[in-house]
C-alpha cells in the first residue's frame, strides 16, 4: 500500500530541523529525505499513513513557525509511483 507523503518547506535549516524533530515526535511517520532548495529553503520530507501525515506536518509547521518561517506544506494521501523516480521521497535505509 503507498504511503501518505508529506512535506514542509522551510527558510533555514535550523527551522527544518525543528519541523522534522517535531513531526516524528507527534506522529508516527518516517522521514523520507531532506533537501536544500536554494535561497535558504529547504525541504522536509516524510512518509507515513494519511492521519499520521497529517498530525506530523500540522506539529511540525506550528513548531517551526515558533523559530523560523515556513515557506510551504502539503499532504499528498496517495501519491503517484511515477513520482519515485524523478522525487527523493522513498525511506532512507539506515546502516547498522
Amino acid at each position: 500500500m503507498q504511503e501518505a507523503l508529506g512535506v514542509i518547506e522551510t527558510l533555514g535549516f535550523a527551522t527544518a530541523m525543528e519541523a522534522a524533530d517535531a513531526a516524528v515526535k507527534t506522529a508516527n511517520v518516517k522521514l523520507a529525505e531532506w533537501l536544500k532548495v536554494g535561497g535558504g529553503k529547504v525541504n522536509v520530507i516524510m512518509r507515513g499513513d494519511v492521519a499520521a501525515v497529517k498530525a506530523a506536518v500540522d506539529a511540525g509547521v506550528s513548531s517551526a513557525a515558533n523559530i523560523g518561517e515556513v515557506q510551504g506544506q502539503t499532504v499528498n494521501p496517495r501519491p503517484s509511483d511515477k513520482l519515485t523516480p524523478k522525487f527523493p521521497i522513498t525511506i532512507k535505509k539506515t546502516k547498522k
